[in-house]
């Protein structure tokens, strides 16, 4: 008996070391190494209604979808170098004004018809274009030969945008921009096919074509026959190389529930329920600031040593701490120019919190117990949130300890805000347009801005912009922005208080995500496979 129960042990031993360690290493080591295709990729957006609105020069369009279906001339790769794209490559001028590029031979658009320089000066010129209401004209309008003229309606096409032949297109600039480039591989500069958008105008767009790596497929509907989404499925011919995905699915209507049952592979990080398991979470770059700006020409915070008391009262770890939200990673800065941005260290680790030197400053200013500090109005835009009234409340506390009297106001518009005429503080954020630092500092701080809604002017900060816009050697113009950046640090027009990260939560078996730099509506869903 004894020996039998020996042999059954045994036997049992051989039965799991058989059956049970190749179960283990399946689940450890059994994935696919190697991208396999097929299956359909759904998403939920950051929004929770669902815009129908497919033109990629319209601000209210989704970047995501129009990176899906359209290509530029030049792209980002994943360290923001620029890359090749419908331009196999490009040649800049001895002086920095004359950019002709080489285009790709054979691309074809969704409906068939080859893409060429034409469809390219088309689409810029109609980004330029009055019609077309779109906001990003303000970026080629002073820069391009002709471009102001066209808008006006005083020329038929813009004079800088050259068509050389079928597969060589040429840009003009007005002086040298050496951030073309960048400005180029952004999501509105996307190229579209001329003859069909001159053909199906605005009709275009309930089913566009473009050269991307996914072609448009249908809408997606609620019962009620609501649009609700968009399916778009694999450009078998794309030139870039065929995605592994059969389709992605994008709508803001799919839920938790959609995610947790696995109907769906990518959602917003709604709740810390999704952090708490196996999921994978991925957080994108810190390219949106968010600064706290005064109203330097209004007393007293027209003088630079009161603004300096006032960024050195201000704890922006705790302020950071009254936002927390789960679908947000909100990080303390003390960096005005993205330190993501090649070039551009980060100086997080820099104290800059000091109550008893913010007093030491307000006195030596003047002010004290018999001239107190006169009543700011914190300025924060509509619609009422209650991340907004957070922040409020935060900074009110904080500055009640330096004897000043906070109180909040919601602004309409831009106009508003720039004809209040009693001393401010303006809770304002900047996404940026193009990955370049001239995006964060000239709308910002430039004198003549129409964003500069701070009404700050310092006469060598603009001649450092001005000279930095049109310096060539890399370098060089790194250095005038390190200069640009002490001049904000000394007389703090505004001071940066924290970048916020948007965070995705990703089924377990979803593969070949990359953190796209400038935020998840970029993501390139052409390297994702699903390995399940």
């Amino acid at each position: 008996m004894v020996k039998k129960f020996k042999l059954f042990i045994v036997f049992s031993l051989v039965l799991v070391l058989f059956f049970g360690l190749p179960l283990k290493n399946f689940g450890e080591k059994g994935r696919s190494k190697k991208p396999r295709s097929g299956g359909v990729f759904r998403l939920k957006a950051f929004t929770d209604e669902f815009r129908r609105e497919l033109d990629p020069v319209s601000p209210d369009s989704y970047i995501f979808i129009s990176e899906q279906l359209f290509d530029g001339l030049v792209r980002l790769d994943k360290n923001l170098n620029i890359a090749p794209h419908l331009a196999e490559y490009w040649k800049i001028s001895p002086d920095g004004t004359k950019y002709t590029f080489y285009l790709r031979k054979g691309i074809k658009f969704h409906h068939g018809a080859e893409f060429s320089a034409e469809d390219v000066k088309f689409s810029l010129e109609r980004l330029i274009d009055k019609k077309t209401n779109s906001p990003y004209y303000q970026f080629f309008l002073p820069r391009v030969v002709g471009a102001q003229y066209f808008r006006e309606g005083k020329t038929k096409d813009v004079e800088g945008f050259k068509v050389l032949d079928d597969y060589t297109f040429e840009i003009h600039w007005t002086k040298p921009f050496v951030s073309a480039l960048y400005l180029m591989s952004m999501h509105y500069c996307k190229i579209l096919p001329k003859d069909l958008v001159l053909d199906k105008e605005r009709g275009f767009f309930y089913k566009p074509s473009g050269t991307g790596p996914f072609k448009f497929d249908y809408w997606i509907r609620t019962t009620k026959l609501d649009i609700a989404g968009v399916r778009m499925i694999r450009n078998e011919e794309y030139f870039g190389g065929k995605p592994y995905l059969d389709a992605v699915e994008f709508c803001p209507h799919y839920t938790l529930d959609h995610f947790f049952a696995g109907e769906i592979h990518s959602i917003p990080v709604l709740t810390d329920r999704l952090l708490k398991s196996d999921f994978q979470i991925f957080q994108d770059g810190l390219l949106h600031k968010m600064f706290l700006g005064m109203s330097c020409h209004i007393p007293p915070l027209d003088r630079p040593i009161v603004r300096r008391a006032i960024s050195c009262a201000i704890d922006k770890v705790e302020v950071v701490h009254a936002v927390s939200d789960v679908r947000y990673l909100h990080q303390v800065t003390n960096n005005y120019i993205p330190p993501r941005l090649q070039g551009f260290l980060p100086k997080d680790d820099e104290v800059t919190f000091d109550v008893e030197q913010a007093k030491h400053m307000l006195r030596e200013a003047g002010f004290s117990s018999e001239n107190k500090f006169p009543v700011l109005t914190f300025l924060v835009s509509l619609p009422r949130t209650d991340l907004k009234f957070k922040i409020y409340r935060e900074l009110r506390k904080q500055l009640d300890a330096l004897g000043i009297r906070l109180r909040i106001h919601y602004y309409k518009s831009l106009e508003e805000l720039k004809n209040i005429e009693k001393p401010n503080l303006v809770y304002s954020g900047r996404l940026m347009n193009f990955p370049d630092p001239d995006d964060i500092v000239r709308p910002l701080f430039f004198s003549k801005s129409i964003f500069n809604v701070f009404h700050y002017s310092n006469p060598e900060l603009d001649r450092l912009l001005q000279e930095a816009e049109i310096e060539k050697s890399r370098t060089r113009r790194i250095n005038l922005f390190h200069k640009i950046e002490q001049i904000l640090i000394s007389d703090v027009p505004a001071f940066p208080l924290f970048t916020v990260q948007n965070r995705i939560a990703m089924q377990p078996y979803v593969r070949g995500v990359e953190v796209p730099p400038l935020g998840f509506y970029h993501l390139d869903t052409k390297k994702i496979w699903l390995d399940k």
